[in-house]
């Protein structure tokens, strides 16, 4: 028997895929929002593809703020977004 995938929806076009698939954000215990590369960090965590557009569409609809019970400012923002662009064009 094969063990299933787990599968995790992405926050801007809504679509469930296996989680090793998708970017996850953490809020950390301390406050501190990033990326999260080894899906393992201690903290609240929310799914994003690996596509930048996907990000913004969490921005504008704020479910990225929901999902992590926390306002998430502007240069953080930002920097998510620099860091998504980059990892894709690696």
């Amino acid at each position: 028997m094969t063990k299933k995938k787990p599968l995790r929806t992405c926050l801007g076009c809504r679509t469930a895929k296996e989680k090793s698939e998708l970017l996850r954000i953490v809020r950390t215990p301390d406050g501190e929002i990033a990326f999260d590369r080894t899906g393992r960090k201690n903290g609240r965590g929310a799914y994003i593809c690996r596509n930048p557009e996907c990000l913004k569409k969490a921005f504008k609809a704020k479910s990225l703020a929901r999902a992590l019970k926390t306002e998430i400012p502007g240069e953080i923002e930002a920097r998510l977004l620099e860091e998504i662009v980059n990892a894709g064009e690696k």
